[in-house]
């Protein structure tokens, strides 16, 4: 029975010991949902009993396996009976559908896919006789009290589960219970041993008592966040203290987003190093951009990889909240872990309709669920603003500076420039004065390029490369480089702590979170919500001394046509770009008119039609059932899957969660959707090592499968 395998390598964990770690998940989980422990317990036994059946240990240890469709979920089915029958209805929920949707599965290997395709029934059976034994064993031991019944009763107990499926996949909405062993499954699995002692860490609100500090030079520090009222509005100066007020007025655990996947690697270390002393204990999780699309006859699927159910504090971005609006695996077990907790939309500034569409809708179902919403920009449309404001009532907080606040933010020079080139003269006195120069593109591409040239032009001179396609572990290398600061927060007196003269070249990932300070910049034409937070990167540390003086911002103009304007609208870009004084002071009391000037309507989409969750409350997906294909892919241009390098293929199928993470790099999915994936963790798909370099990162241009190295090209 010990034999008995759940995992491969390199976990290799055995049957009872998978079935232990999820049981204690499924426990823990439905006491803080206050949902039945018993049942959950029961559910997660029998959620991967039937792995005990020959066919699935022979392909766990064999390179051959049958080409017959073979789902352990449905042999756990085979042991329905074994359990009370007023239980067996949530049962069928919790395992029937917790790999795959029941029916219209990418794979076609739903349950009622398999249902209305072939004769699955005999297979999945198999020679009853001979395994079923081990698999009663196993249940008896795990206090599950049952006697071995014969293979008549274990096809009753399919017959029972699919009749119940077929009746619940017409029935809209969704099941708690799926969501709920879904959830702890995913914990598990990325856990393994560490599993009850991870969950004694779940689910505990955060001490944020560190934010309740003040100071003079951060207006909002000084104002009162105490109010009855459930929500919370704050649009101020980047600088101002929009973070500490928002997680003041926060009274749970916390889900924090901010727009970019690259800069909540950095809020993750600058919370964790904050809260750390008052928090010894703190679970605070980031979610990554990580996910897998399995590919099966033309269809794909994509499964956000949900941070662990339960963190104190969840860093993700919208966009990753946004599975729960459009019915993708896994958002029943993101609702269950949304319920009730406090939301902090912060540095919301992607102002194109379907990201407004996406943000709008979230803010619809997370009222619905109860939780605190608190949202926080710079910059904000008139329009926009009225529209969160219809959705959340009169029970909102809403917090803008004075003229007089903002005034003491005014910190920018702005200059007009023909070309990139018109700023060479710039880089070399900031050179000569030891200045710190950041270059901003708004294409990986175009950085790689200009990063290239600047490091022949001034070879003496310390220069890094920032974007969103370096493999994980390596961007944070360079992040901490970049910080210039150990791991005690001590001065390496590079870059953000260095004296001397560096530059730095990034895309817009530069615009959020990350607390550096440039003496001056040149950046590409963004539309105008995104050049304020990129301004926020100069002239940041303010002081007493420094309020009231300027530092230089060079602008270079947006291209003519569109395709040269992506990834933003060429018609936002020229507003914006016009819209900006030139050599003159940048008002922060005047940035109101000018946002509303570039954005005077938002065309929102109309989100209804694709979200799963309606704005009168209803919900559109059918039970035990998700989408099949991200309505991301097709509606947002962002890094929505992962790939690895060839080169580390081996070591990432080798290797646990957190270093696979490291080796991943985000990428579009249409970049690489027609290559091989990997068959482990986020099943990323594989890219050659041509492609990838550690100082450059990854050139989507190189790409292809002439790239390959000869033994890959072979296979």
């Amino acid at each position: 029975m010990n034999r008995l395998l759940a995992k491969s390598g390199p976990e290799w964990t055995t049957l009872k010991d998978h079935l232990l770690h999820v049981s204690y998940a499924a426990k823990a989980f439905a006491s803080y949902l206050k949902m039945d422990e018993v049942l959950a317990y029961n559910g997660a036994i029998l959620h991967d009993i039937g792995k005990a059946h020959t066919e699935f240990q022979k392909r766990l240890t064999s390179l051959s396996r049958s080409s017959k469709v073979f789902r352990h979920e449905i042999s756990s089915l085979l042991f329905l009976s074994a359990f009370p029958i007023d239980q067996q209805a949530q049962l069928i929920e919790m395992v029937a559908g917790h790999h795959k949707s029941i029916k219209n599965d990418a794979g076609d290997k739903g349950l009622l896919d398999l249902e209305d395709g072939y004769d699955y029934e005999d297979y999945h059976i198999g020679k009853w006789k001979e395994w079923s034994p081990a698999a009663f064993e196993l249940l008896n031991d795990l206090r599950i009290s049952c006697e071995p019944f014969s293979e008549d009763v274990a096809r009753e107990n399919l017959f029972i589960a699919v009749s119940y499926c077929q009746k619940k996949s017409i029935e809209r909405g969704f099941s708690e219970w799926r969501g709920l062993l879904m959830g702890a499954d995913h914990y598990a699995s990325a856990l393994i041993d560490e599993t009850q002692n991870k969950l004694e860490k779940a689910f505990k609100v955060p001490n944020l008592a560190f934010f309740n500090r003040t100071h003079k030079l951060y207006p909002l520090s000084l104002k009162d966040t105490n109010s009855p009222k459930k929500h919370t509005i704050v649009v101020a100066s980047t600088g101002a203290g929009k973070t500490d007020f928002l997680f003041k007025r926060t009274k749970g655990r916390v889900f924090y987003t901010l727009p970019f996947q690259a800069s909540i690697n950095a809020m993750f270390k600058r919370l964790a190093q904050d809260l750390e002393p008052t928090n010894p204990d703190l679970d605070i999780r980031v979610l990554h951009s990580a996910s897998m699309v399995v590919k099966r006859k033309g269809a794909e699927e994509e499964t956000a990889l949900q941070s662990l159910f339960g963190s104190s504090i969840k860093i993700l971005t919208p966009h990753q909240l946004a599975s729960i609006a459009f019915g993708m695996r896994g958002f029943e077990a993101l609702l269950l872990d949304l319920k009730g907790c406090d939301i902090i939309l912060d540095e919301i500034h992607t102002y194109t309709g379907v990201s407004q569409a996406i943000v709008l809708k979230l803010v619809q179902i997370l009222n619905q669920l109860d939780c605190g919403i608190h949202i926080g920009t710079a910059t904000m449309p008139t329009e926009l603003y009225a529209k969160i404001l219809e959705v959340l009532g009169d029970d909102v907080l809403e917090i803008k500076l004075s003229d007089e606040e903002m005034d003491q933010f005014d910190r920018h020079e702005i200059h007009k420039i023909k070309s990139f080139n018109d700023a060479t003269e710039r880089i070399d006195q900031a050179i000569v004065k030891n200045e710190k120069t950041l270059i901003v593109f708004n294409r990986v591409a175009r950085a790689q390029e200009a990063y290239l040239s600047l490091k022949n032009e001034y070879p003496d001179v310390p220069i890094l490369l920032l974007h969103s396609r370096f493999k994980r572990g390596d961007r944070n290398e360079k992040e901490k480089v970049l910080m210039g600061l150990d791991e005690e927060g001590n001065s390496l007196e590079e870059f953000n702590t260095s004296s001397k003269a560096c530059i730095v070249v990034s895309t817009q990932i530069v615009e959020v979170s990350l607390d550096i300070s440039f003496d001056l910049m040149i950046t590409e034409t963004a539309p105008i919500d995104s050049l304020i937070q990129r301004f926020g990167r100069v002239n940041r540390k303010r002081t007493a001394a420094t309020i009231g003086k300027n530092k230089p911002i060079y602008v270079i103009p947006p291209p003519e046509n569109k395709n040269d304007a992506l990834p933003y609208d060429v018609e936002v870009l020229k507003r914006s770009f016009e819209i900006l004084p030139d050599k003159q002071v940048l008002k922060e009391r005047e940035l109101q008119v000018k946002i509303d000037y570039v954005f005077p309507t938002i065309d929102f989409l109309n989100i209804e039609e694709h979200a799963v969750f309606k704005a009168d409350g209803k919900i559109s997906i059918d039970q035990l059932t998700h989408r099949s294909k991200s309505i991301l892919f097709e509606l947002l241009e962002i890094d929505s899957v992962s790939c690895i390098c060839e080169g580390d293929l081996e070591e990432y199928e080798n290797s646990y969660f957190e270093r696979r993470l490291e080796l991943e790099i985000p990428i579009r999915y249409y970049a690489v959707r027609n290559f091989n994936q990997a068959q482990k963790g986020n099943k990323p798909f594989v890219i050659p090592d041509k492609a990838y370099e550690y100082h450059s990162g990854l050139d989507v241009r190189k790409i292809s499968e002439k790239n390959f190295d000869v033994n890959n090209q072979l296979l």
